[in-house]
């Protein structure tokens, strides 16, 4: 994983330098930490000028400084991870392989050839020196950060980076759309003095006109946020998708309620009706078929990256203390707990596996101060615990420690632990309580996540991107011998869930969508949700997850789970006829129960917003929507 980062400029009169701000540096730096460089190319006959920054966190292979230059001239930097698809030996880095495969391509056709055969998430900028072009792009999936700048006419300068900085007086960063591989004739827009871009939009291989019109779409949706004088022209050479197209099929028999038979008039869900699904031999089939694409998913994530010599092969667990390199993000949900199940395959037996579990403090406020809102029922008022102290020190008072934290995630995440302690009472599990207070959150806003979850800036973002930012950091207690002891996961690698709500249906709006449209129209809806994804979750996580110099790993997102999971009928997945922690998510939910976890197999989807009670912290009256005040950023002028 990698900060990188590129500025070209056309006829500026400014140095090419007082475009690379030292704010985006840091940022940078702080993703990739192992090594940094910078490299500058000025083409004086043709008037442009390019900088390229390079921030490496080592992770494969020997350590490979960027930016990488061959005999040609031609510059590379790449922020990803190749999984499958190019071979990378296991003492090989994947940026010199990946590279060394560019260097050899002779035609626009070999470059997209390439990259339609890579497996895993990347980003890239590619600077091809005999034909002035300079190549960027993001993964089919959006897996990795890259955003863009552009300047007014008379700068006429452009900036690519993995992370933001202030910007530039009248300009906007915003993220690389994630819809295909981009290019840039630089000698043509010297020439003109003006900034064409071409984009080469992945396909599908299928029908022609629904390619034509797909195309016509993707050309509208990039357009529309350019500014006016960056020209944007499509070329439909074959950028092949690497995962088959959704299947739409509705069969008349799924869209009669095809689960009655299991249905429970009280609405009652548990273990038990799990077992009685796994005992048709074709949902069991389909539930273990969906656990070996998944399993060789985590296995790719969790192998590959540097380990000890002596811990490259599963062994016996040995008296030595060895440090964790694989963490989850945990809340004891369905999504973390297959996860964590199936990395415990194939992690080092002697190596633990942190679960990384963050919880906002709060307390139970039984009746509102003044005239507010009468409550009813049983229900109690969310609020911060005000004397900051007496939930800091865990050693002081064990029980208002764990109190003042017991969120749902923070009870579910332990309810989960005791599962996979159950599954495997070898591996040393490391739960990792992370206990934020509203001081400390505010404190890190301002002075670090409010830049990485920008461009986006909704109140969910802020809610989602805070909470990932201090899970993934790994700071926290862990018990020992009972007792809770500070600790800090060295683990470089981070497992997240995210995508498996996105293909199986696990959201609310997917069970309105249904009652209102049935299948036909989750289809539609779950189509756009993978569609949206790398603008609406992934590049926001891999800026938060990676500012730590931790790289952050998708198995859901893997090309094969998403081509297997696009290859079965809706009805297959999930079954919202059934109660919520059945229907929802069906196929998990039994791939779970044959992975022998328990309760946490018919646990419903909780958003990590609420889960953790990060979400109402500060205002009671936003909506989800909302622009968030709190993530406003200052432009250079403002400094």
């Amino acid at each position: 994983m990698c900060g990188i980062c590129c500025v070209v400029t056309l006829c500026s009169q400014r140095a090419i330098h007082d475009f690379l701000s030292e704010d985006i540096l840091c940022h940078l730096r702080r993703r990739g930490p192992d090594s940094s460089q910078e490299l500058i190319k000025t083409v004086s006959d043709l008037s442009y000028q390019c900088v390229f920054s390079g921030h490496v966190l080592h992770m494969r292979g020997l350590v490979t400084p960027q930016p990488l230059e061959d005999a040609n001239n031609n510059v590379f930097l790449w922020n990803g991870e190749i999984f499958s698809g190019v071979h990378v030996g296991n003492l090989e880095n994947d940026t010199e392989v990946v590279f060394h495969h560019l260097a050899s391509c002779s035609s626009e056709m070999d470059i997209l050839s390439l990259f339609s055969s890579l497996q895993g998430p990347w980003a890239f900028i590619y600077y091809e020196a005999p034909s002035h072009s300079l190549w960027f792009g993001r993964d089919y999936f959006g897996r990795r950060s890259l955003l863009w700048q552009f300047s007014n006419e008379a700068d006429r300068a452009f900036w690519l980076s993995s992370v933001s900085g202030c910007s530039e007086s009248g300009s906007q960063w915003q993220e690389v759309p994630a819809c295909g591989i981009f290019k840039i004739d630089l000698k043509a827009c010297a020439a003109t003095k003006s900034l064409s871009l071409t984009l080469f939009p992945w396909k599908y291989s299928c029908r022609e006109k629904a390619v034509e019109e797909k195309c016509i779409h993707v050309l509208d949706q990039v357009s529309k946020d350019l500014p006016n004088h960056v020209h944007l022209v499509l070329n439909e050479s074959n950028l092949r998708a690497p995962v088959i197209p959704l299947n739409k099929t509705v069969s008349k028999a799924s869209s009669a309620c095809p689960s009655s038979n299991f249905s429970n008039i009280n609405g009652v869900v548990s273990v038990e009706t799990l077992q009685e699904f796994l005992a048709e031999e074709h949902k069991k089939n389909l539930a273990c078929q969906f656990i070996d694409v998944l399993n060789e998913a985590v296995k790719r994530r969790v192998l590959c990256l540097c380990r000890d010599p002596d811990q490259i092969t599963r062994k016996v667990p040995s008296m030595s203390h060895k440090r964790a390199h694989i963490a989850v993000l945990f809340s004891g949900g369905i999504d973390s707990m297959v996860i964590a199940a199936l990395a415990d395959k194939h992690v080092p037996l002697e190596e633990p596996i942190d679960l990384l579990n963050v919880a906002f403090m709060m307390k139970e406020q039984a009746k509102h101060r003044g005239t507010t809102k009468r409550q009813t029922g049983h229900e109690v008022q969310l609020d911060l615990l005000c004397p900051q102290e007496s939930c800091q020190d865990p050693a002081a008072d064990t029980g208002t420690h764990s109190s003042c934290f017991d969120v749902p995630d923070r009870i579910t995440g332990r309810a989960g632990l005791k599962e996979l302690e159950a599954i495997n009472p070898s591996r040393t599990w490391n739960f990792v309580e992370i206990n934020v207070t509203l001081e400390e959150l505010k404190k890190m806003r301002k002075e670090h996540i409010n830049y990485l979850i920008y461009p986006l800036d909704t109140v969910l973002d802020d809610s989602i991107g805070c909470a990932i930012w201090f899970a993934s950091r790994g700071e926290g207690f862990i018990s020992n011998q009972g007792e809770l002891k500070p600790y800090k996961s060295p683990a470089k690698v981070v497992l997240t869930g995210i995508g498996a709500d996105e293909q199986l249906a696990g959201y609310s709006r997917h069970r309105v969508c249904f009652t209102k449209d049935g299948f036909k129209g989750l289809n539609k809806e779950l189509e756009m949700e993978l569609g949206r994804i790398s603008s609406r979750n992934l590049g926001r996580d891999d800026r938060i997850i990676g500012d730590h110099g931790k790289e952050a790993r998708f198995p859901f997102l893997d090309e094969d789970v998403v081509s297997f999971l696009n290859s079965l009928p809706v009805s297959e997945k999930a079954d919202l006829t059934l109660p919520r922690g059945i229907g929802e998510k069906l196929i998990l939910r039994l791939a779970a129960k044959e992975l022998g976890l328990t309760a946490s197999a018919v646990l419903p989807k909780r958003a990590v917003q609420f889960g953790s009670r990060i979400a109402k912290l500060e205002s009671n009256s936003e909506k989800a929507s909302d622009t968030c005040s709190r993530l406003k950023l200052l432009s250079v002028d403002e400094l």
